[in-house]
């Protein structure tokens, strides 16, 4: 059952002592991303589900020293652009490891990706593999599914996929153009937080394998995409977010087992999580700009707490979550009620809030120039982002390095370099949100 969440409180799973330590000697503000954590996440994975393979929505952190030690780990990639496919083989992924799982593109983005060697790509329509045919001719396609979202924060549920009945249409016409056939994909949503999201969508699956063998159409693969969920988020109102993950994982694996029966020969799988390997392990420090206190037009007087990060440089999902704040310098305070707000001149740089939820309990005292620490935000803090807006710089990054023993990551880069490939986005990001 969900509860409100503490004040400042540090759950498990949303600040290991890596990143307590690096937040608080931190004189600046920036984000930081521990690789050690991200790998327990991968291998805590990887013992769930056996045998499913691993392929990192790089625009949940498109990070070269994150990328680079998923890939020494064995984790393949979702990309979604050519951009995306060239960042991926650049960390040492085989080509076969990295499939284009956007079912949006141009011609001259199949071309580009064929030519550096990504034979796998998403469908959801009839021109996009005659599209597919022409200019990545005799590769892979799996078809996407539509699905509801239900149960999801991000439901996802109308740009991509298609129904049963054209996806069987899809595969056909695939075969016909001397494509291969391969797979089936599903997203269930982003921050899946429910399992019958995903028994719903192999009820799904299932039936369209047994619908396509029956045209002939014999698949190789299932693709169960994304909505794996982060443990750390508090939701709009306030409410402490506590995904039911050992039931999400039992259906899973059921779903697999029942869809390898009715498949009756050969059917692997493949994910693609994002925000479940990395939003628990990365956080922002910042700092207070100013705690303020206004009476609005209906005469109540309201506290608002900005800070120095916001929905556009660090908290862009703020949307649908309420990130948690802890306050390193106010152990034990008298707490305020306060709308919390990003530092730009956009009403849309607020944490959501109502007249019944939403607001923060921050310390009374809280001084302009004091460090917030934002749990919980490894995922997309850097990757919606292209120039700093209203002036203000995306954040820079620091990853920690990982523990002994384990595959060290990707080159450090100095931080000069690090702003600059994020503030010019170097990596552009498209496809929803996994």
């Amino acid at each position: 059952m969900n509860r409100p969440a503490a004040p400042g409180t540090l759950t498990p799973g949303t600040l290991s002592p890596a990143l307590r330590s690096a937040l608080a000697a931190s004189a600046d503000d920036r984000i930081f991303y521990d690789l050690a954590g991200i790998a327990r996440r991968y291998t805590a994975l990887r013992d769930e589900l056996p045998g499913v393979a691993v392929r990192f929505a790089m625009k949940a952190c498109p990070v070269d020293e994150v990328l680079a030690h998923l890939a020494a780990l064995g984790a393949g990639f979702d990309a979604a652009s050519p951009h995306e496919i060239a960042q991926a083989l650049r960390t040492g992924a085989p080509a076969g490891r990295v499939h284009y799982g956007n079912t949006v593109k141009s011609d001259a983005g199949i071309a580009e990706a064929y030519r550096l060697g990504i034979r796998d790509f998403a469908t959801d329509s009839l021109p996009d593999v005659v599209a597919i045919a022409e200019h990545a001719p005799g590769s892979r396609v799996f078809c996407r599914l539509a699905t509801s979202g239900e149960g999801a924060l991000w439901g996802l549920s109308r740009k991509f996929g298609c129904s049963a009945a054209d996806a069987v249409r899809v595969l056909t016409a695939a075969r016909d153009a001397g494509l291969t056939p391969a797979g089936l994909s599903v997203h269930v949503g982003s921050q899946q937080l429910t399992s019958k999201g995903w028994s719903a969508a192999f009820d799904l699956l299932g039936d369209v394998l047994v619908e396509g063998r029956r045209h002939g159409v014999e698949l190789d693969h299932v693709n169960l995409g994304g909505g794996l969920p982060a443990l750390g988020y508090v939701d709009r109102h306030g409410t402490a977010l506590e995904p039911p993950l050992d039931e999400i994982f039992q259906a899973v694996r059921d779903g697999i087992d029942r869809l390898r029966r009715l498949h009756g020969g050969a059917l692997d799988f493949v994910l693609e999580p994002g925000r479940h390997l990395v939003a628990d392990q990365g956080a922002i420090r910042t700092h207070v700009y100013r705690l303020t206190s206004r009476q609005q037009p209906d005469g109540e007087r309201e506290h608002w707490l900005y800070l120095g990060c916001g929905k556009f440089n660090g908290l862009y999902e703020m949307d649908q979550v309420q990130y948690r704040l802890v306050f390193p310098t106010h152990p034990a305070p008298e707490y305020v009620p306060a709308v919390v707000a990003g530092p730009t001149c956009d009403s849309d740089d607020t944490f959501p809030h109502g007249q019944a939820s939403g607001l923060v309990p921050v310390p009374r005292t809280a001084a302009s120039g004091d460090p917030v620490w934002i749990l919980s935000t490894g995922a997309y803090a850097v990757s919606y982002l292209t120039q700093g807006f209203n002036g203000f710089d995306p954040l820079p990054y620091t990853v920690l390095p990982a523990d002994a023993g384990l595959p060290s990551p990707g080159r450090q880069l100095p931080e000069a370099a690090r702003q600059s490939r994020i503030c010019l986005g170097d990596a552009p990001v498209n496809g929803e949100a996994s």
